[in-house]
């Protein structure tokens, strides 16, 4: 069992003001695994004036310097790639493939997206006389979920090192031990002292401290949109910078001249991947009406075929959802779309055959839901799909904006121009045209209550930096 009861500050690890332990779970066995301490203002406090020490000397780094850091931080991250992913597969049930070589090998792929940018990043441009200036905002707060740990703490901390920000991060406290072992890497990395501080604890304390310290600059959050809203409420007195990436229900077109069984199967599949734990997930399928009945049935079978299990597993595809809350939350929407009149294709409430302990969830399919249904409103964060029929391009635009969402949307034809022109009417800040993968070096973010900022590459740097005017800097033309 794992024992990581210190915070990460000013370079050493140190004991909380105040001692008060919690207890994380193993979401494949219910046991527990571990324990870490919870935090309070005070360590906030403390935190956040080292981080504001070290900004004046960090902030002032050359490019050279931070992406010698950077790769410094890669090469650490290397020898413990494999305790990163075991962490994961500990605290938050990912199977061990999906732990080693999605969830865990995303933390390099941002770091190393962050020094790329780096390279050939402008901060500074010449417009006449006067010099535009881009500099690190200074101490910055960073709070991330649980559902890609390691992902959203690298596209965070990444960034802003290369911006040149000093920082305190908040991992989940739900699963904390990938961003312990992450804060040992920063460490040997070298890292100067204040540079980078973990401080672990739940919202309504160390998350409120953080968003409402007058000493931080600027609030990164990844999270919910209620949770969100309570950040930028927190934060507003200060008038502090709030980058937001929020919650999401995404629409996947599938119009009639796709290659329909192959989208349909990999839509599905792309909406049970993490077990329906991300944000961006697929999870409002939209099909012809006349193709409903198909589609159900091949998406009803892939759901058969993605058999929940012991995240250890070999060739287990599917672990549980992260905790009791979380599985009771799901249970609860499965059965409003029964109760709502949705079709169950595959799966439904209670766990999976055979599996008695565990936040297991069956993969479930609903066919028949319209846009007004609970399950069609609500993001669910569980492997839980819903098949919606539509008559026309214009109706199915419609329906995918219909959502206060707007993260990411999904087009599948064999007509290119076809899919671009769907892809230009949606309200959302990603679209994936015939299930494209993702570019790290794009921007990640949405539109509408899926937040207002933009992670990821030469965007994700942008979000850490200040822009100053100076103007006479150089000689008039």
């Amino acid at each position: 069992m794992r024992e990581m009861l210190k915070f990460y500050i000013d370079g050493e690890w140190v004991d909380p003001a105040v001692p008060n332990s919690l207890d994380v779970i193993n979401p494949a066995t219910e046991e527990v695994c571990g324990r870490i301490s919870m935090g309070s203002a005070a360590d906030v406090d403390k935190a956040v004036a080292a981080a504001k020490r070290a900004f004046p000397s960090f902030s002032r780094t050359s490019r050279e310097e931070r992406i010698a850091l950077l790769e410094r931080i890669l090469e650490e991250f290397a020898k413990r790639h494999d305790d990163v992913a075991t962490a994961i597969m500990e605290e938050m049930g990912a199977p061990w493939k999906l732990a080693k070589f999605a969830q865990a090998a995303s933390g390099p792929q941002h770091i190393q997206a962050a020094a790329d940018a780096l390279k050939s990043f402008d901060f500074e441009e010449q417009h006449g006389s006067t010099q535009i200036i881009k500099e690190p905002i200074g101490v910055c707060a960073l709070i991330t979920p649980w559902n890609w740990p390691i992902n959203q703490i690298a596209v965070k901390v990444a960034p802003a090192l290369a911006a040149g920000c000093t920082m305190v991060l908040k991992p989940s406290e739900i699963a904390p031990f990938d961003a312990m072992i992450f804060a040992e890497i920063l460490d040997a990395a070298g890292v100067p002292a204040g540079v980078f501080n973990l401080v672990n604890g739940d919202g309504p304390n160390v998350g409120v401290a953080m968003s409402g310290h007058p000493d931080v600059a600027m609030v990164s959050f990844t999270g919910s949109t209620r949770a969100g809203i309570s950040v930028a409420q927190t934060a507003a007195p200060t008038v502090k910078r709030v980058a937001q990436e929020l919650g999401g229900k995404s629409a996947n077109i599938i119009l009639d001249d796709a290659d329909f069984e192959k989208e349909v199967a990999r839509g599905a599949s792309n909406c049970f991947d993490n077990t329906g734990q991300s944000c961006n997930a697929p999870t409002r399928m939209l099909v012809p009406r006349d193709r409903l009945a198909e589609a159900a049935v091949i998406a009803g079978k892939r759901a058969d075929s993605t058999t929940p299990g012991d995240p250890q597993g070999e060739n287990t595809r599917m672990g549980p959802v992260v905790s009791e809350l979380q599985w009771n939350k799901i249970q609860d929407l499965i059965q409003k779309g029964i109760d709502e009149g949705a079709t169950v294709v595959s799966g439904g409430t209670g766990r999976p055959e055979g599996l008695e302990k565990g936040y297991f969830v069956k993969p479930t399919v609903f066919s028949d839901v319209n846009n007004d249904m609970t399950i069609a409103r609500e993001e669910i964060f569980g492997p839980v799909l819903s098949i919606i029929p539509y008559d026309n391009d214009d109706e199915a635009v419609a329906i995918a904006n219909d959502t206060p969402y707007g993260l990411s949307g999904y087009v599948s034809s064999t007509n290119l121009d076809r899919a671009r022109a769907i892809a230009a009417r949606l309200e959302t800040g990603m679209v994936h045209i015939n299930n494209a993968s993702l570019d790290a070096q794009a921007p990640f973010g949405g539109y509408k209550q899926s937040g207002n900022g933009r992670e990821w590459g030469p965007h994700g740097i942008e979000e850490f930096l200040e822009v100053k005017s100076v103007y006479g800097y150089n000689e008039a033309r």
